[in-house]
């Protein structure tokens, strides 16, 4: 029985471009065949159990011929795996997506297309220049620069001067000096606005705005990939530049929390402008055959993260149990998050530390305990022991620490962790585990070459065993650690 295939493109770099459709399609992956130009965030999505192949094409690089990928996915599907063709861009722009579907309609393999936004409209859009606008043109062409070494360019520069519309040239950037004497030779005005714009909507976005008569050496050192614009509009990028704007323009951010957890602060890293890798180094799972018995005469019950909360309401459940079960306890939570999470299930904490680690919820809770007192800790099997050694110095303390949930070493299963770092990328890390995974990750333990954002002092303690430079939150708070990414961009500036 054949899978089937879906051709998704991917769009041109920031994950945020990337649609509802392709996003649920590419988690339930079974293979993904990927392209060099899709965004590492994107690639990041990938499911851990995916089989992953890469079959990245860069300009007389080719990892893989075309007629060789259109075998890969025949073959993959007729397994029949669930197979993903993940594309930058659109698949049907200039992407050769009709060429692999040739080979799957003659075989009856089943498909479909899902389109993408394409860089000949978004990157402009992210540079602050408008493909269309009424005052200055009313049509938009994209041509393919891409040509065989050696041979001229086959485009028709006489009929393109003549539409007096926007051109986007894609897979250009090494013809530019012809594609602008081409363009001259052809009639166009000298003067013409032009633009090359790098990387478009990453957070290593360049552009250069000049004439087409200057362009080539204004934009002799930008690289592919890039995009060529020549119109009218490009004069507009000064005044409509909004990307670079923001306030953590320029810095991408590898975010370590478990893939459940990341979401809050992915998005607001994004929303100020950073570029967001979710790169989860740890798995939370909960533990089988967990019991919950001690609970009845406790007096209080202590949970020391938002996952632990979730993980043990689950528990409560599994064993019949609800919220009415608890009504004779106090409850402690390690920090706000931890406390925001207990009042989402219907429990107000009775008592939170002013400093969120479990040393300090070890002493608060410890000056409150009376004679009589039980505590019940659920919490992760890897626990710091500050807790119930703080808790034990308590002449008539009666403690049971429950672990209903480990922490499971993880990482996403095509990128490279070192290989995302550069001078403006800093890794977030928001416990110590997650430090460890990412050193796991990256199979090595000298890590001096990574910029680490650190949520509290274990964290940072445990980033600096490795090598890191660290920069630590005022608070173990995510609103703490958006500041202090806040901070660091602005000291960059």
């Amino acid at each position: 029985m054949s899978g089937k295939v879906f051709l998704i493109g991917a769009g041109p770099s920031d994950a945020g471009l990337l649609t509802c459709k392709a996003r649920d399609i590419l988690q339930s992956a079974e293979v993904v065949v990927y392209d060099a130009l899709v965004g590492e965030a994107i690639l990041a999505m990938v499911p851990p159990e995916a089989e992953c192949i890469n079959v990245g094409k860069r300009a007389r690089n080719h990892t893989r011929s075309q007629w060789q990928i259109n075998e890969i996915l025949l073959e993959e599907a007729q397994k029949g795996k669930r197979v993903v063709r993940l594309k930058g861009g659109d698949p049907f722009l200039f992407g050769r997506g009709g060429e692999e579907l040739e080979l799957l309609a003659k075989n009856n393999i089943p498909f479909e297309i899902v389109p993408g936004i394409t860089s000949a409209i978004a990157v402009p859009a992210y540079n602050g220049i408008p493909v269309t606008h009424r005052d200055f043109c009313s049509s938009l062409h994209i041509i393919t620069a891409h040509k065989k070494a050696d041979e001229p360019l086959n485009i028709d520069f006489d009929a393109l001067v003549r539409t007096k519309g926007t051109l986007v040239f894609l897979m250009g950037v090494t013809a530019l000096p012809a594609i602008c004497q081409g363009l001259l030779d052809a009639g166009m005005d000298p003067e013409m606005p032009a633009a090359v714009l790098h990387r478009g909507t990453s957070a290593r976005q360049k552009r250069v705005v000049a004439t087409v008569s200057t362009l080539p050496e204004a934009a002799a050192h930008m690289e592919a990939p890039s995009i060529i614009v020549v119109g009218k509009v490009c004069a507009l990028s000064k005044e409509f530049a909004w990307a670079e704007q923001r306030p953590l323009f320029g810095n991408r951010y590898l975010v370590t929390r478990p893939r459940e957890r990341a979401g809050v602060l992915a998005s607001r890293l994004r929303d100020l402008g950073g570029e967001v890798v979710e790169f989860p180094t740890i798995e939370l799972r909960a533990l089988d055959g967990v019991s919950l018995d001690g609970l009845d005469d406790s007096t209080w019950l202590v949970l020391t993260s938002p996952s632990g909360v979730e993980i043990f309401f689950d528990l409560l459940k599994q064993q019949h149990k609800d919220v009415r079960s608890l009504a004779h306890l106090k409850v402690a939570a390690l920090g706000s998050a931890t406390a925001k999470e207990l009042e989402r299930h219907g429990i107000l904490a009775d008592l939170t530390p002013a400093t969120y680690d479990a040393r300090n919820l070890g002493v608060s809770l410890a000056a409150k305990l009376q004679p009589g007192d039980k505590v019940f800790i659920a919490r992760a099997k890897q626990g710091s022991p500050e807790l119930t050694e703080q808790l034990n110095s308590v002449p008539w303390a009666d403690v049971q620490d429950v672990a209903t949930y480990e922490t499971v070493l993880t990482r996403p299963a095509i990128l490279e962790p070192l290989e995302l770092l550069d001078g403006r990328t800093w890794a977030v890390f928001t416990s110590a585990s997650t430090v460890r995974g990412f050193a796991a990750a990256a199979g090595t333990e000298d890590l001096s070459q990574v910029n680490a954002l650190c949520i509290g002092k274990q964290t940072e303690a445990q980033a600096k065993q490795y090598g890191m430079t660290t920069k630590t939150a005022a608070a173990a708070t995510m609103d703490a650690l958006v500041e202090l990414a806040l901070a660091c961009a602005k000291e960059e500036d």
